[in-house]
């Protein structure tokens, strides 16, 4: 069968043929992946470290000099030296943050406009229901800066030294405790109305036009007690013009480590003035994690820890995720008391 013969022989023969060229197909296609496996890896290289190419434009939702703003300053210094550009910040105080959270929220999503988030942007979520922007959806958070507590005063005529004491006062009858604050809807208020929650005890708010005029009223006995930022109370606290009760941060603050923490009295209870870093929505996640590795570097370094600590500030360090979480956490935390206190803008 001659014909069968030669079928076998021309299947034998085109069988090596195909397996010669596929041995010999093997090494390119194998150089072929490795080219482009590399080439992604540079292109990804070469894209992380085209960024940044100019200066970044900072907006900064505090007073120029205040100590969140000196902060947001340190830790953008530091950022400026590694990336090899100018952080160009811009302060944009009042209205509780909702002027530069908005002009960020409306930017190129490209890197170059960054927020300093502050906890006043997970409040104004739900205080303000007409915002031009929804933080969650439009602010991207990147990274974790700085916690700092707030701190309970009391003015020195109160008769109440710790917690347990004024808790045992406010519920006296005939007893009307009067609580100031920096204004209605700011940190200073509603970590009040979450103590009134926690402790079952009324108080009659007393809202201010900042800090400072709430501070002097305490300190000549018009208003009883306060929730206050840390470093403005700080030297009046030294110097025994107003008492602290208790720091609001989960743990006792090393900047006044013999004042309790609140949750020593009321498990749960936190709240506190924190800052990060926020983009525009849609800006690209390997910028937005080039910046928040360039953020956790300079947390990382002892001396950062010493600046941000004489400014009444506490590393925040979480990188992209955890501060995402961390920020979503804290907006839900703020609406569910501004929704039980029923707090309305002015």
């Amino acid at each position: 069968m001659p014909g069968r013969r030669v079928l076998l022989a021309v299947e034998e023969h085109d069988g090596a043929l195909l397996t010669a060229a596929r041995n010999a197909a093997l090494p390119a296609l194998a150089l072929a992946l490795l080219w482009s496996t590399g080439t992604t890896h540079a292109l990804a290289a070469a894209a992380d470290a085209a960024y940044p190419q100019r200066p970044i434009r900072f907006l900064i939702p505090q007073i120029a000099g205040s100590a969140y703003d000196l902060a947001g300053r340190v830790i953008t210094g530091k950022m400026s030296e590694t990336l090899g550009q100018p952080f160009i910040s811009e302060n944009l105080p009042g209205a509780s943050g909702i002027p530069a959270a908005n002009s960020v929220a409306r930017a190129t999503p490209d890197g170059y406009t960054l927020l300093f988030v502050t906890s006043p942007n997970a409040v104004n979520a739900t205080f303000y229901e007409n915002l031009s922007f929804n933080f969650l959806r439009d602010i991207v958070p990147v990274a974790g800066v700085g916690r700092g507590p707030l701190v309970l005063l009391a003015s020195s005529s109160l008769p109440a030294r710790t917690i347990p004491e004024f808790i045992a006062y406010a519920r006296t009858p005939g007893v009307k405790i009067s609580m100031a604050s920096s204004g209605t809807g700011t940190i200073t208020h509603v970590a009040g109305e979450l103590f009134k929650l926690a402790a079952e005890i009324p108080m009659l708010h007393v809202p201010y036009r900042g800090e400072a005029p709430a501070i002097t009223d305490m300190i000549a006995g018009q208003v009883q007690v306060m929730f206050a930022n840390l470093p403005p109370a700080l030297e009046h606290v030294r110097a025994g013009r107003l008492h602290a009760l208790a720091v609001t941060t989960a743990q006792r603050s090393p900047v006044l480590p013999e004042v309790s923490a609140m949750t020593e009295y009321l498990p749960g209870y936190e709240a506190s003035g924190w800052q990060g870093l926020g983009a525009p929505v849609g800006t690209e996640d390997p910028i937005v994690q080039q910046l928040s590795r360039e953020v956790q570097s300079a947390l990382g370094e002892n001396a950062m820890h010493d600046r941000l600590a004489a400014l009444g500030v506490d590393p925040l360090l979480l990188p992209k995720n955890e501060f995402d979480r961390f920020v979503t956490a804290e907006t839900e935390k703020w609406a569910k008391v501004v929704r039980s206190a029923r707090i309305k803008p002015d």
